[in-house]
């Protein structure tokens, strides 16, 4: 990774006239802006469907992806639209926030209208999409189609024979929602080649994608409901244990994120095969793939799943350098980040440094008391990932408002600032300067927005969480031209080249 810039916004989080950021016009927008801006890397969330809390990090499937990020205009394009029937549905009040409510009721209606018209003249690249993705595709749209077809209840409360995929009981749901699973399979050939589409003209313009898998999933999904042997389950199916992180300075109770764990030896025995196809998934869709929890690959917080917080779990092994070791092994092609965040080890510094994946380094952490590694920025080498802050973290205007006023002093007087100076602009600049091969901040930080856009509060149902969308005109010539000559003083991008009228050429 040679040294260079990017930026982390959410697909969900573009300009978009239909409810939520999708893979049109707008997201073509940002990635020539990316290029305008002398950025090299678009950093994106998870992209796999939602469930409730519309978390990215709590999908139904690992392999799929969310039929919200569905362009209506390229169905328009492909006359199984029409605009009158877009248009003739509300997509929200509020043009920068997504009211995902109101998307759960409108838009898998209107996708249906699309798939009806589809249905009548399938292009030949349908049954090849189908035939070509169907180690994954085909569990999880009958998945898809039985949760529709129970109100979409969790797979744990379906009759007992589809609970335990009995043959006979798979076989007559195939049958008898045949149709539903064909619906199913063209939002997926849809997404998916919305995303080709888009992911070629990124490489056009020499922006790489930086998708992000979380580390676990939840127990609704298509994963725990096909390889149940592969978690910690009790006979009836429920979690023995789950996920989170243990109390530290930022929180009293930890994070309770539910999730069921996995039964490493279980997964080890065949070579870690989920795992393995999991990341060549996320290979085909990314050029830098990032390691959620990546910590928790070298021992994990397990909870008791009778428990309400995260208070009384305790650390157990995972595998280590044996699962990245057959990453490695498997896909040398590919490149990784390894979130190396919270509490940190030897034993975990050890796994991150021989597994030679960069980490991460977070700029809101470096000037607080409460936070043990050290995140100021001279001490960086080379091989890590600096970030203003993560999507878990506040807008850096945020920071800077709420954090203690001894954090503040002391942020002021290693960056060398007078109480007038900009203090967040001076910590993205650090964060440019610095021996990181790469920088990354998030797109709020640029635009210098507050609390009102952070993406994420960690560990809550927030109602604010995952929401926030940029407006039509954020996204300005002149930002780019800024963010192009930072970049270049601190040689992440050449320098941009003026006109004679005085506007920067893009």
């Amino acid at each position: 990774m040679n040294r260079s810039c990017g930026i982390l916004l959410h697909i969900t989080s573009l300009p978009s006239r239909y409810g939520i950021g999708n893979l049109g016009r707008e997201a073509y927008n940002f990635i020539d802006f990316l290029h305008a801006a002398g950025q090299s890397y678009w950093q994106i969330l998870p992209i796999g469907p939602t469930g409730y809390g519309d978390s990215p990090y709590q999908s139904f499937s690992t392999f799929a992806g969310n039929p919200y990020l569905i362009d209506p205009d390229r169905l328009i394009q492909q006359g199984w639209l029409t605009q009158n029937e877009v248009d003739g549905v509300s997509w929200g009040q509020q043009p920068d926030q997504v009211d995902f409510q109101l998307l759960y009721q409108q838009r898998l209606p209107l996708l249906r209208k699309a798939y009806e018209r589809f249905r009548q003249a399938p292009p030949a690249s349908f049954s090849r999409f189908c035939q070509a993705e169907q180690d994954w595709l085909e569990d999880y749209v009958l998945f898809s189609a039985i949760k529709s077809h129970f109100a979409n209840g969790p797979w744990i409360d379906w009759p007992e024979p589809l609970r335990l995929r009995e043959l006979e009981a798979l076989l007559h749901a195939r049958r008898d929602l045949a149709d539903d699973l064909n619906f199913y399979r063209f939002l997926q050939y849809e997404f998916y080649s919305q995303w080709d589409g888009l992911r070629a003209y990124a490489k056009e313009k020499s922006v790489k994608m930086i998708g992000d898998i979380p580390i676990y999933v939840p127990l609704d999904s298509v994963d725990l409901w096909c390889s149940p042997h592969l978690f910690q389950l009790d006979e009836t199916s429920r979690p023995t244990c789950v996920a989170g992180c243990p109390p530290d300075g930022f929180s009293q109770d930890g994070q309770y994120w539910g999730n069921p764990l996995y039964d490493w030896n279980t997964m080890e025995q065949d070579g870690f095969s989920w795992w393995l196809r999991r990341i060549e998934a996320a290979g085909r869709l990314f050029d830098v793939i990032r390691i959620d929890h990546f910590r928790g690959l070298e021992s994990y917080w397990s909870i008791p799943a009778k428990h309400k917080t995260a208070r009384d779990g305790v650390w157990r092994k995972g595998p280590g350098l044996k699962l990245v070791n057959a990453i490695q092994s498997r896909f040398p092609h590919l490149d990784f980040i390894a979130e190396d965040l919270g509490f940190l080890t030897e034993s975990v510094r050890e796994m991150v440094t021989e597994s030679g994946f960069p980490g991460m380094k977070v700029l809101e952490f470096a000037f607080d008391s409460r936070e043990p590694s050290n995140y100021l920025p001279h001490c960086y080498e080379s091989n890590c990932i600096c970030y203003t802050g993560t999507h878990d973290n506040p807008t850096l205007p945020q920071w800077c408002l709420e954090s203690s006023p001894d954090t503040i002093r002391y942020a002021r007087e290693y960056l060398h600032l007078s109480d007038s100076e900009d203090l967040a602009a001076a910590i993205i600049r650090s964060g440019m300067d610095s021996n990181a091969n790469l920088f990354i901040a998030q797109m709020q930080d640029y635009l210098g927005l507050g609390a009102e856009t952070r993406m994420n509060e960690p560990g809550t149902l927030n109602p604010k969480n995952w929401r926030w969308r940029s407006t039509p005109g954020q996204f300005s010539n002149q930002l780019a031209c800024h963010l192009r000559t930072l970049a270049a003083f601190s040689h992440r991008t050449f320098l941009p080249t003026e006109t004679e009228s005085g506007v920067y050429s893009l």
